[in-house]
């Protein structure tokens, strides 16, 4: 067969697109914590406008609660750490495209402390206001909403343990994890935000 009549190889199909199943998943994830930490902002709002307009005898109340004296200063270094943890979050997705381990691990390594701080400050206030659970509704609503909190920060930290093990154990440019932790971070910050203004600012 001759040359003029050899034929002609078609070029490769383009590579699939990634699906990122993870990070829509996480995504989703989100979108429903999102739904139930506003659903429980929700209630705390609305019972504590019930509590303020008529008390518990019917008298105007000025403050919510009336017996607990909460510690502004620990609620605020947990703002102030979930937020800083996102910045090292967003660290380990830059160093990971990269292709740079060292400072891929070292951004994961500060992030889990700083998961730590957040729960040792939350245990904190806990230890400082003992609130009663059965006092009322407001000890129940309290630790259901902090403890919610606190459990979307455990998972946090399960989450970047996970990622680190799986982005430092020879899949480094896989970077979808680490795109994912960092949309969790930052998912877990801005709720965390909406629960401090409501339930540690304006009471």
């Amino acid at each position: 067969m001759s040359a003029a009549t050899a034929p002609v190889a078609l070029p490769p199909a383009a590579a699939p697109a990634p699906k990122r199943q993870l990070f829509i998943g996480t995504a989703l994830a989100c979108v429903a914590g999102t739904m139930l930490v506003g659903g429980m902002l929700a209630i705390w709002v609305l019972l504590r406008e019930r509590y303020l307009t008529t008390g518990l005898n019917g008298e105007v109340i000025d403050r919510f609660p009336i017996g607990y004296v909460i510690h502004e200063v620990a609620s605020n270094v947990m703002l102030m750490t979930i937020w800083g943890l996102c910045l090292f979050a967003q660290w380990a997705v830059y160093a990971g495209n990269r292709g740079d381990r060292a400072h891929t691990g070292l951004a994961l390594g500060v992030s889990a402390v700083f998961a730590l701080a957040f729960i040792n400050a939350q245990a904190f206030v806990w230890s400082q206001m003992e609130v009663e659970i059965a006092d009322e509704y407001y000890g129940a609503l309290f630790y259901a909403m902090t403890g919610t909190m606190l459990a979307i920060v455990v998972a946090g930290l399960v989450y970047t343990v996970v990622a680190a093990f799986r982005a430092l154990g020879g899949r480094l440019q896989e970077t979808e994890i680490l795109s994912a932790h960092a949309l969790y971070w930052y998912w877990a910050a801005a709720a965390y935000s909406a629960v401090w203004f409501v339930v540690y600012v304006t009471k």
